[in-house]
C-alpha cells in the first residue's frame, strides 16, 4: 500500500502539471524540492520510493543526520533552504548540492573558501522586506550578483523568495512576478558565469501560481508531509 507521502506526491505531481499546462509551460521545467525539515529519515526514505530525488532543508545539523542514515543507489539532491551561518559553511559545502540562501558577500566569499568544487547558488531576495525572513533587498542583488560572479567555486543560478503568507494564493503573484523581472534584470546586465536560470518559489500554499509566473523550483513540505511540529533548532 502506498505510503501516505506517496499518494500526496502523486497529487502534487498533478497539480505541477496542470499549472504548467494552463501557463503553457512543459512541467519537466519544473523541480520538486521536498522541504523535509522536522521529517525523519523513514518518511524521507518513503518520498524517494515515490519518485522524488531532490530535498530541501533547514538546518545543517538536522539534515547531517539524516544524509549519514539515507543510503540510497538513487541519485538524490540536497539543497539548503534555511538562514546559513557562516560559521557552517564548511559543513554546508560538504552535504548540499546547492544553497539557495544567499544573502551576504561575506557568505558567498566563505562558501568559496571551502568549497572544494563548484558550488551551485541562489541568491534569497526578501521582496517584501520582513525583517523575520532573510534575504537582501531588491537595490542590494546586482552588486552582490557582481561580486558572487568574481568567485571560482561559486556558480550563480537564479534567484530564491519566499512571500507573505496569504490564504488566497493569488495575493503572492506580484511577489513572484517581480523576483522574475529581477532575474530578467540581471539576465541583461550579462555579467560573465552568472547563469540565471532558476527561480524558486512558490511552496505547499500557493506554487501553481509561481509556476504560472515562471517557477523553475517550488518547495512543498506540508501538502507532502503534512503539518509538523516545529522543534527547536541549532541556526544554520
Amino acid at each position: 500500500m502506498p505510503s501516505i507521502a506517496a499518494k500526496n506526491i502523486g497529487i502534487i505531481r498533478e497539480r505541477i502539471e496542470r499549472a504548467a499546462r494552463h501557463a503553457g509551460r512543459d512541467s519537466k521545467e519544473i523541480s520538486l524540492v521536498a522541504a523535509t525539515k522536522s521529517v525523519d529519515a523513514k518518511k524521507i526514505q518513503a518520498a524517494i520510493k515515490a519518485g522524488v530525488n531532490t530535498f530541501g532543508e533547514n538546518y545543517v545539523q538536522e539534515a547531517k543526520k539524516k544524509i549519514k542514515e539515507i543510503r540510497t543507489s538513487k541519485d538524490i539532491s540536497w539543497h539548503f533552504i534555511g538562514h546559513l551561518q557562516k560559521n557552517k559553511a564548511k559543513e554546508a559545502v560538504k552535504f548540499f548540492n546547492m544553497i539557495e540562501t544567499i544573502d551576504s558577500v561575506g557568505l558567498a566569499k566563505e562558501l568559496n573558501k571551502k568549497a572544494e568544487r563548484k558550488l551551485d547558488v541562489l541568491i534569497q531576495v526578501n521582496l517584501a522586506k520582513e525583517t523575520t525572513k532573510g534575504g537582501v533587498y531588491e537595490n542590494e542583488l546586482l552588486p552582490l550578483s557582481r561580486e558572487i560572479a568574481k568567485l571560482e567555486n561559486i556558480s550563480l543560478k537564479g534567484l530564491m523568495t519566499i512571500p507573505p503568507y496569504f490564504e488566497n494564493p493569488e495575493m503572492a503573484r506580484p511577489y513572484f512576478t517581480a523576483l522574475r523581472r529581477l532575474a530578467e534584470k540581471i539576465r541583461r546586465e550579462n555579467i560573465p558565469g552568472v547563469v540565471m536560470k532558476d527561480l524558486s518559489m512558490g511552496m505547499s500554499n500557493d506554487f501553481e501560481v509561481a509556476i504560472e509566473e515562471g517557477a523553475t523550483i517550488i518547495r512543498v513540505g506540508t501538502a507532502i508531509f503534512g503539518e509538523r511540529p516545529e522543534k527547536k533548532q541549532v541556526k544554520g
